[in-house]
C-alpha cells in the first residue's frame, strides 16, 4: 500500500505539548498542592475542635496560626524544588570509584 492510503485510515489528533510541566494551582506546584489541601483541612478541623472547647477567638487563633504555618512551610519547601534533595555540606573524598 502507498503511504497516502495508510495515513488516510488513521485519524489524527492534536497533541498537547505541556504534559511534561508540573501540575500547578494558584502558584503551588506538584505535590505541594496536596500539602496545601491537608494544611487547609487540618486548619478547619482544628478551628472546629478549638471553637467547641474554648470559643470563637481561640478557634480563630488556631485557624490563623495553622494556615500561616502551612503556607510558610509550603513556600520554603517549594523554593528548593519539587523533589526535595538532601544537601550534604563538606568535603568528600572518594578513595576509589569501583573495585578492581
Amino acid at each position: 500500500m502507498a503511504k497516502e492510503q495508510i495515513d488516510s485510515r488513521y485519524v489524527s489528533y492534536p497533541v498537547f505539548k505541556g504534559l511534561q510541566k508540573p501540575l500547578e494551582f494558584m502558584g503551588i506546584q506538584g505535590r505541594y498542592i496536596t500539602w496545601a489541601a491537608c494544611a487547609v483541612g487540618g486548619a478547619i478541623i482544628g478551628f472546629i475542635i478549638v471553637y467547641c472547647m474554648f470559643g470563637f477567638l481561640a478557634g480563630l487563633a488556631v485557624l490563623c496560626i495553622s494556615l500561616i504555618t502551612g503556607a510558610l512551610l509550603i513556600f520554603f519547601k517549594q523554593k528548593k524544588g519539587l523533589h526535595t534533595k538532601k544537601e550534604d555540606h563538606g568535603v568528600f573524598i572518594y578513595a576509589y570509584s569501583r573495585k578492581m
